[in-house]
């Protein structure tokens, strides 16, 4: 019998709270459904977006495909000019993965014309647009090695280390280390690059190939 009393004491102290904060209660209540059918709505939106942004720069991906041969010998042309422009504006508009793609797009036009300042520039705009997605690595990485077309070393081995250091795994990223290394050979910078051709060597262990660059780099700035 107690015990029932006590439930029914507790019950009725809980109702009695009910009642006298029940409009607090409705409100919070309230607020809290507006959020998640905010956040519903948010995430069918956003989803929609995507879908739509990803198909867009799909037909820009097709109209590059369709012009390879003339982009790749670093022609130019009306409709180059016009997809190059559609690139730019689509990327300067959109974030994530489409946006860094079509930006993407736009510094390999430049950089098959071997015109580097924008060609950098766009890299770089790429890796920021597509930071968090496998984008930002790969425009890291070309925005440095036309840093170095341009010999901008010191910039283009920043630029190699924000690649490395990306959070996105870049498959490439022994290659980038020892071009960090080579850079440095090229500044004489002797230590910097010996250091750097032993991080190959602690970092990616399973790869013989750049392992073994890396040690007859190591051998020849010792012999030197």
């Amino acid at each position: 019998m107690q015990n029932e009393k006590e439930r029914t004491g507790i019950g009725d102290k809980i109702n009695d709270f009910v009642q006298k904060n029940r409009t607090g209660i409705f409100v919070a209540i309230g607020i809290l459904a507006v959020a998640f059918l905010g956040f519903v709505a948010y995430y069918a939106i956003s989803e929609s977006v995507n879908r739509r942004d990803i198909a867009a720069v799909e037909d820009l991906n097709k109209k590059f495909i369709d012009l390879n041969e003339l982009i790749e010998a670093g022609e130019t042309s009306d409709e180059i000019e016009e997809l190059l422009a559609e690139l730019k504006d689509f990327g300067s508009k959109t974030k994530g993965f489409s946006g860094g793609k079509a930006l993407s797009l736009a510094a390999q036009i430049y950089t098959y014309r071997k015109e580097w300042q924008p060609a950098k520039e766009l890299w770089q705009e790429a890796a920021r647009v597509g930071s968090k997605t496998y984008i930002g690595p790969i425009a890291l990485f070309q925005a440095a090695a036309v840093s170095e077309e341009m010999e901008e070393y010191e910039e283009a081995i920043e630029l190699y280390k924000q690649c490395i250091a990306h959070k996105f795994e870049f498959p490439a990223a022994p290659r980038a280390q020892l071009s960090i290394g080579r850079l440095y050979e090229k500044l004489e910078d002797y230590p910097s690059a010996t250091e750097s051709y032993r991080a190959v060597l602690s970092n990616w262990p399973q790869m013989d190939n750049w392992q073994n660059i890396a040690r007859s780099r190591i051998i020849a700035i010792e012999v030197r």
